[in-house]
């Protein structure tokens, strides 16, 4: 079968809830995929950063069979081997004392929702069902009912409600706007340290800290979602540490697992996971020792093989000579690590166009907020890549 055999498919027999580019790819190796036709490209979306550690990493895939080979569900209702190691080495690595895993990102969001209003309840006193949670303008956290309760993306919300009560929105990066939304019943705030779908949207210098001051001054959890900015794509092991803060709650997916399986995990101290009792969440596959090893494994590469540092030193150089592009089109380029938006002017057309010229040279990106083309290729990329990559970058952002 061919490329248009398989889109043909895809459009007859599926929901169509995405728009995809038309690629169909067969395998991938690291930084790269072939299509089904063998076509070659460069990977500059990394599965929306769910394989930081490059498409079928030799160490997670031996992890996944090994493991695969034994045992791969138990449920919670029995302990498994995996796992405690699993909660040792999270805990080891980031600080937080206990973790509390889950499968998908939106999963590991609602359980911290969860925590954070039982946590206000049960530890803070605030009055039962009055809990409310602040988050901010352009976010992006999941499509759960809850989450997009919350969102100001008119069309995550179209057709869905009624929506979820308890969520107060305010602007991105304005830490005052936070200050005067708290009220005796704000119990969390939940924010992105790095917006990825709201466009690769770094916040002004200095938010993350006075917006944590804020919430230490209040006794609010601050909450940072580094489901997609975290594990070494923002080029530290979190975004929210350029601004030396430690949020009360840590919520992380995607490269949590190399992207061979779904893993998430939400992080924290006692005081905060501590007031889940049996009974009151769970999950069927969350902890299942399959996920949990591969989740290890994963874990393992980006620190051994540094792909952490690898993100900043090449980011901040893929960064820069984007920026030395004179198109008439690019309004701004943002990021920081190998977590990177070309915004465009409206006048561009769209940033759509842009990821298809540049599929068609072998590259693969994709647009976010019509505007934006995301940049935010695997950490094992190599300098080479990059430049063989920039090559055709510049050439279609000037001349298409």
């Amino acid at each position: 079968m061919r490329t248009q055999d398989y889109i043909e498919l895809e459009e007859k027999f599926g929901a169509h809830n995405y728009h995809p580019l038309n690629v169909v790819i067969d395998r991938a190796e690291g930084v790269w995929v072939y299509d089904v036709e063998g076509k070659k490209y460069l990977d500059c979306l990394a599965a929306y950063s769910a394989v930081n550690q490059g498409h079928c990493h030799p160490r997670i895939i031996n992890a996944l069979k090994a493991q695969a080979e034994k045992v791969t569900l138990t449920s919670r209702a029995f302990r498994n081997n995996q796992l405690p190691l699993l909660y040792k080495e999270l805990s080891e690595l980031t600080g937080y004392e206990i973790s509390l895993p889950m499968n998908s990102g939106a999963e590991a969001v609602e359980t911290a929702l969860k925590a954070a209003r039982k946590w206000g309840y049960k530890v803070k006193g605030v009055e039962e069902h009055q809990a409310e949670i602040i988050t901010c303008t352009n976010n992006f956290a999941g499509r759960t009912i809850s989450i997009i309760s919350f969102s100001t993306e008119a069309q995550y919300r179209d057709g869905f409600g009624p929506f979820t009560p308890g969520f107060k929105i305010v602007d991105y990066g304005n830490a005052k706007e936070l200050e005067k939304a708290i009220t005796k019943n704000t119990v969390a705030f939940l924010v992105e340290p790095i917006q990825g779908e709201g466009g690769v949207v770094v916040p002004p210098e200095g938010y993350l800290k006075e917006a944590f001051d804020i919430c230490k001054k209040d006794n609010i959890l601050f909450i940072a979602d580094e489901i997609q900015c975290g594990l070494g794509r923002s080029g530290k092991l979190f975004a929210f540490q350029y601004e030396s803060i430690k949020p009360d709650v840590v919520i992380i997916g995607k490269a949590l697992s190399g992207g061979c399986y779904p893993v998430s995990a939400v992080l924290s101290d006692r005081e905060v996971l501590g007031v889940f009792k049996p009974g009151d969440h769970g999950s069927t596959f969350g902890g299942n020792p399959l996920g949990a090893a591969v989740a290890r494994e994963s874990l393992k590469v980006l620190v051994e093989e540094n792909l952490i540092e690898r993100s900043y030193e090449l980011g901040n150089y893929f960064m820069s000579e984007l920026k030395k592009n004179n198109s008439a089109y690019i309004k701004e380029v943002r990021g920081k690590g190998l977590f990177i938006g070309v915004e465009l002017k409206p006048e561009a057309g769209g940033a759509r166009r842009f990821c298809e010229a540049l599929m068609a040279r072998g590259i693969l990106c994709k647009e976010t907020h019509e505007n934006v083309i995301r940049f935010a290729p695997p950490l094992v990329i190599k300098k080479e890549e990059i430049d063989w990559a920039l090559t055709h970058i510049n050439e279609v952002l000037v001349t298409i």
